[in-house]
């Protein structure tokens, strides 16, 4: 298997150029596309209009304060043919850079000198609302992952993370999918959301509590909310159907519904939304 080691050697012989964006174009009352005048248009309002133009592979930043990391994982997605649109070295150069650049992706290490992955997870995602974060670990079952997707992150890479398993991921995440499935979401809640709810607020601070409870749980209808509950126990959207005797185009009917009132990025975070509400408890039986 390539490892990161393996790769660094001959990584800044082979570093890319980073890529020129074209500069966005808007619509003028007449129908005509415009330039906008003096870069007075975001990164974040580029991305935007280019998402509703086509879509592309996604453009990445990598924050983690090894640079052996950094360099391993350009040249391992430079390779395939996705974009490194820059990289950062703690967690306050990824917001810097996250909001410079509007990146698709942000593979963030969650542990860094001075701003940690947390904080700089809740920042970047404030800030731009469409971009996905990848999680980088060392541990599979680690609590602070938990924190990080009750925040808003699309799942989580191990280090060690193969080469293929890496660019399929960052494809899968920049198409807006959740990278985790329910299942290993729900132990993840289960092992560390009674005891560690107090990471909300970062690596070492104590912070408040997660929400006990979602006020937009009231806007679900009964259905709706016998589905976040079975979500939170990771079933599919197939069992789903069988468990409600629905068909499955029914579900994802509901499934968006629930989404789309509770603000929800993906299934992962439904999962942790029905534990933090009291919809399901830790050790329940699906």
């Amino acid at each position: 298997m390539t490892t990161l080691r393996h790769l660094a050697g001959a990584a800044e012989a082979r570093r890319p150029a980073p890529a020129t964006r074209p500069a966005a174009t808007f619509p003028s009352p007449d129908g005509e596309p415009v330039s906008p005048a003096g870069g007075s248009t975001s990164p974040v309002e580029e991305r935007a209009s280019g998402s509703e133009a086509g879509a592309s592979a996604p453009r990445v930043l990598i924050a983690d304060d090894q640079e052996l990391v950094r360099v391993g994982f350009r040249l391992i997605l430079t390779a395939r043919g996705i974009d490194v649109a820059g990289e950062a070295a703690d967690g306050a150069q990824a917001v810097t850079e996250a909001l410079r650049l509007a990146p698709d992706v942000v593979l963030m290490d969650i542990r860094m000198p001075g701003m940690d992955g947390l904080e700089a997870t809740r920042r970047v995602l404030a800030n731009d609302p469409r971009c996905r974060v990848i999680m980088l670990t060392t541990f599979d079952l680690d609590r602070y992952v938990y924190a990080a997707l009750a925040l808003g992150a699309s799942g989580f890479l191990l280090k060690d993370v193969t080469p293929e398993h890496l660019a399929a991921a960052v494809r899968l995440v920049g198409t807006g999918d959740a990278l985790l499935a329910p299942s290993i979401t729900r132990r993840l809640v289960e092992r560390f959301a009674p005891a560690d709810r107090a990471v909300n607020g970062g690596l070492d601070a104590p912070g408040p509590a997660a929400p006990a409870a979602h006020a937009e749980l009231a806007t679900l209808t009964p259905r709706e909310l016998e589905v976040l509950t079975l979500l939170g126990k990771g079933l599919s959207n197939a069992e789903l159907a069988y468990a409600l005797t629905l068909s499955e185009a029914t579900v994802k009917t509901h499934v968006a519904r629930i989404f789309a009132k509770l603000a929800l990025r993906d299934r992962a975070q439904a999962v942790v939304i029905a534990y933090e509400t009291g919809l399901v408890s830790p050790g329940g039986t699906a």
